[in-house]
Protein backbone atom coordinates (compact mmCIF):
# COMPACT_ATOMS: atom_id res chain seq x y z
CA UNK A 1 0.00 0.00 0.00
CA UNK A 2 0.98 3.35 -0.81
CA UNK A 3 2.40 4.76 2.66
CA UNK A 4 1.64 8.15 1.19
CA UNK A 5 -1.52 7.68 0.59
CA UNK A 6 -2.56 6.03 3.92
CA UNK A 7 -0.90 8.78 5.32
CA UNK A 8 -3.00 11.67 3.36
CA UNK A 9 -6.24 9.92 4.70
CA UNK A 10 -5.50 9.61 7.52
CA UNK A 11 -5.18 13.15 8.07
CA UNK A 12 -8.79 13.52 6.18
CA UNK A 13 -9.98 11.33 8.14
CA UNK A 14 -13.76 10.94 6.43
CA UNK A 15 -14.33 9.64 2.65
CA UNK A 16 -17.25 10.67 1.31
CA UNK A 17 -18.68 8.23 -0.37
CA UNK A 18 -20.99 8.92 -3.53
CA UNK A 19 -23.25 6.92 -6.09
CA UNK A 20 -23.89 8.91 -8.93
CA UNK A 21 -26.58 8.61 -11.89
CA UNK A 22 -25.86 11.63 -13.87
CA UNK A 23 -22.38 12.40 -14.56
CA UNK A 24 -23.38 16.00 -15.32
CA UNK A 25 -23.87 15.95 -11.55
CA UNK A 26 -20.49 14.52 -10.78
CA UNK A 27 -18.22 18.42 -10.99
CA UNK A 28 -20.81 20.01 -8.98
CA UNK A 29 -20.96 17.12 -6.14
CA UNK A 30 -16.98 17.22 -6.58
CA UNK A 31 -17.42 21.25 -5.26
CA UNK A 32 -19.44 20.90 -2.91
CA UNK A 33 -17.26 18.58 -1.35
CA UNK A 34 -14.32 20.31 -1.54
CA UNK A 35 -15.99 23.24 -0.32
CA UNK A 36 -17.01 21.84 2.96
CA UNK A 37 -13.49 20.87 3.65
CA UNK A 38 -12.89 17.00 2.59
CA UNK A 39 -10.76 17.10 -0.60
CA UNK A 40 -11.29 13.42 -1.13
CA UNK A 41 -14.37 11.51 -2.68
CA UNK A 42 -15.52 7.83 -3.26
CA UNK A 43 -17.32 7.36 -6.49
CA UNK A 44 -19.03 3.91 -6.58
CA UNK A 45 -18.89 1.81 -9.13
CA UNK A 46 -22.51 0.63 -9.19
CA UNK A 47 -24.10 2.83 -12.00
CA UNK A 48 -23.38 2.66 -15.63
CA UNK A 49 -22.54 6.34 -15.46
CA UNK A 50 -19.90 5.49 -12.58
CA UNK A 51 -16.52 5.55 -15.02
CA UNK A 52 -17.57 9.01 -16.85
CA UNK A 53 -18.60 10.72 -13.64
CA UNK A 54 -15.10 9.24 -12.15
CA UNK A 55 -13.61 10.75 -15.06
CA UNK A 56 -15.14 14.40 -14.93
CA UNK A 57 -13.66 14.67 -11.57
CA UNK A 58 -10.65 13.40 -12.17
CA UNK A 59 -9.82 15.74 -14.91
CA UNK A 60 -11.77 18.72 -13.82
CA UNK A 61 -11.00 18.67 -10.53
CA UNK A 62 -7.62 17.38 -9.96
CA UNK A 63 -7.17 18.47 -6.15
CA UNK A 64 -9.50 16.50 -5.00
CA UNK A 65 -8.39 12.83 -3.95
CA UNK A 66 -10.91 10.43 -6.02
CA UNK A 67 -11.41 6.70 -5.69
CA UNK A 68 -13.51 4.14 -7.20
CA UNK A 69 -15.41 2.22 -4.76
CA UNK A 70 -17.41 -1.32 -5.46
CA UNK A 71 -14.49 -2.69 -8.09
CA UNK A 72 -15.23 -6.23 -8.43
CA UNK A 73 -12.84 -6.91 -11.82
CA UNK A 74 -9.65 -6.66 -13.02
CA UNK A 75 -11.64 -4.81 -16.03
CA UNK A 76 -13.48 -2.61 -13.61
CA UNK A 77 -9.61 -1.47 -11.78
CA UNK A 78 -8.32 -0.90 -15.51
CA UNK A 79 -10.91 1.47 -15.93
CA UNK A 80 -11.10 2.92 -12.87
CA UNK A 81 -7.36 3.87 -13.39
CA UNK A 82 -7.51 4.98 -17.27
CA UNK A 83 -9.86 7.27 -16.02
CA UNK A 84 -7.69 9.00 -13.08
CA UNK A 85 -8.56 6.96 -9.84
CA UNK A 86 -6.35 7.49 -7.14
CA UNK A 87 -7.23 4.44 -5.25
CA UNK A 88 -9.94 1.63 -5.23
CA UNK A 89 -12.12 -0.05 -2.70
CA UNK A 90 -14.31 -3.30 -3.20
CA UNK A 91 -16.53 -4.65 -0.91
CA UNK A 92 -14.60 -8.05 -0.58
CA UNK A 93 -11.13 -9.34 -0.95
CA UNK A 94 -10.98 -10.73 -4.44
CA UNK A 95 -6.90 -12.09 -5.21
CA UNK A 96 -6.89 -11.18 -8.84
CA UNK A 97 -8.24 -7.59 -8.51
CA UNK A 98 -5.98 -6.93 -5.73
CA UNK A 99 -2.96 -8.71 -7.50
CA UNK A 100 -3.99 -6.35 -10.76
CA UNK A 101 -3.79 -3.19 -8.75
CA UNK A 102 -0.56 -4.53 -7.39
CA UNK A 103 1.15 -4.85 -10.81
CA UNK A 104 0.15 -1.66 -11.68
CA UNK A 105 0.84 0.49 -8.99
CA UNK A 106 -3.17 0.98 -8.15
CA UNK A 107 -3.63 1.69 -4.30
CA UNK A 108 -6.32 -1.25 -3.09
CA UNK A 109 -8.30 -1.38 -0.14
CA UNK A 110 -10.10 -4.54 -0.33
CA UNK A 111 -13.24 -5.46 2.08
CA UNK A 112 -12.93 -7.96 4.96
CA UNK A 113 -14.97 -8.73 7.62
CA UNK A 114 -13.20 -12.11 8.87
CA UNK A 115 -10.17 -13.09 10.05
CA UNK A 116 -9.64 -15.46 7.21
CA UNK A 117 -10.19 -12.73 5.48
CA UNK A 118 -7.88 -10.55 6.83
CA UNK A 119 -5.15 -13.52 6.58
CA UNK A 120 -5.76 -13.74 2.77
CA UNK A 121 -5.44 -10.02 2.58
CA UNK A 122 -1.81 -10.30 4.89
CA UNK A 123 -0.50 -13.17 2.69
CA UNK A 124 -1.40 -10.68 -0.26
CA UNK A 125 1.06 -8.30 0.93
CA UNK A 126 -1.68 -5.80 2.07
CA UNK A 127 -1.08 -3.71 5.28
CA UNK A 128 -4.56 -2.08 4.93
CA UNK A 129 -8.12 -2.84 4.25
CA UNK A 130 -11.38 -1.61 4.30
CA UNK A 131 -13.91 -3.17 6.56
CA UNK A 132 -17.16 -3.98 5.51
CA UNK A 133 -20.13 -3.94 6.58
CA UNK A 134 -19.48 -2.23 9.96
CA UNK A 135 -21.98 -1.57 11.47
CA UNK A 136 -24.12 -4.55 10.33
CA UNK A 137 -21.64 -6.99 11.40
CA UNK A 138 -20.87 -5.93 14.77
CA UNK A 139 -19.72 -2.30 14.71
CA UNK A 140 -17.10 -0.98 16.80
CA UNK A 141 -16.51 -4.08 19.15
CA UNK A 142 -15.84 -6.50 17.04
CA UNK A 143 -13.27 -4.03 14.85
CA UNK A 144 -11.39 -3.69 17.74
CA UNK A 145 -11.56 -7.36 18.65
CA UNK A 146 -10.65 -8.90 14.99
CA UNK A 147 -7.88 -6.01 14.92
CA UNK A 148 -5.99 -7.44 18.09
CA UNK A 149 -4.25 -10.32 16.57
CA UNK A 150 -3.13 -8.56 13.38
CA UNK A 151 -1.29 -5.59 15.08
CA UNK A 152 0.43 -4.70 11.64
CA UNK A 153 -2.85 -4.21 9.92
CA UNK A 154 -4.87 -0.48 9.41
CA UNK A 155 -8.90 -0.50 8.45
CA UNK A 156 -11.21 1.69 6.85
CA UNK A 157 -14.71 0.97 8.05
CA UNK A 158 -17.40 1.35 5.71
CA UNK A 159 -20.79 0.30 6.03
CA UNK A 160 -23.39 2.00 8.70
CA UNK A 161 -21.22 4.95 9.16
CA UNK A 162 -22.80 7.94 10.23
CA UNK A 163 -22.48 11.72 11.69
CA UNK A 164 -23.82 9.79 14.90
CA UNK A 165 -20.66 7.33 14.93
CA UNK A 166 -18.18 8.22 12.93
CA UNK A 167 -16.18 9.87 15.70
CA UNK A 168 -15.98 6.82 17.90
CA UNK A 169 -14.56 4.88 14.96
CA UNK A 170 -11.80 7.49 14.43
CA UNK A 171 -10.66 7.50 18.27
CA UNK A 172 -9.41 3.62 17.60
CA UNK A 173 -5.70 4.63 16.42
CA UNK A 174 -5.87 1.34 13.66
CA UNK A 175 -8.95 3.03 12.06
CA UNK A 176 -7.43 4.95 8.92
CA UNK A 177 -10.42 6.95 8.00
CA UNK A 178 -14.08 6.14 7.61
CA UNK A 179 -16.12 5.94 5.00
CA UNK A 180 -20.16 7.18 4.68
CA UNK A 181 -22.93 7.74 2.08
CA UNK A 182 -24.48 9.86 4.95
CA UNK A 183 -22.92 13.43 3.52
CA UNK A 184 -23.91 12.44 -0.32
CA UNK A 185 -27.64 10.32 -0.43
CA UNK A 186 -28.77 9.74 -3.81
CA UNK A 187 -31.96 11.78 -3.51
CA UNK A 188 -29.55 14.84 -2.87
CA UNK A 189 -27.56 13.79 -5.60
CA UNK A 190 -30.97 13.61 -7.59
CA UNK A 191 -32.25 16.84 -6.55
CA UNK A 192 -29.32 18.88 -7.12
CA UNK A 193 -29.18 19.92 -3.60
CA UNK A 194 -25.03 20.46 -3.42
CA UNK A 195 -25.62 23.22 -0.78
CA UNK A 196 -26.92 20.32 1.88
CA UNK A 197 -24.06 17.84 0.96
CA UNK A 198 -21.44 20.84 1.06
CA UNK A 199 -23.32 21.27 4.67
CA UNK A 200 -23.02 17.76 5.72
CA UNK A 201 -19.82 17.52 4.54
CA UNK A 202 -18.81 20.72 6.82
CA UNK A 203 -20.51 18.80 9.58
CA UNK A 204 -18.70 15.95 9.13
CA UNK A 205 -15.20 17.86 9.40
CA UNK A 206 -16.26 19.47 12.64
CA UNK A 207 -17.77 16.18 14.45
CA UNK A 208 -14.49 14.21 13.44
CA UNK A 209 -11.90 16.46 14.20
CA UNK A 210 -10.88 16.72 10.75
CA UNK A 211 -8.36 19.32 9.56
CA UNK A 212 -10.14 21.41 6.98
CA UNK A 213 -8.93 20.74 3.64
CA UNK A 214 -6.81 18.11 4.56
CA UNK A 215 -4.36 20.15 5.84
Amino acid sequence: MNTSLVARLRALRIVPIMTIDDPDKAVPLADAILAGGLPCAEVTFRTSTAIESLRRITSERPDLLAGAGTVLTTQQAAQAKEVGARFVLSPGLNPRVVQWCQDHDLPIFPGVCTPSDIERALELGLSAVKFFPMEQIGGLPYLKAIAAPFPGLVFMPTGGITADNVRSYLTFPRVVACGGSWMTPSDWIAASDFDRVRDAVRRAVEIAGAPSKGH
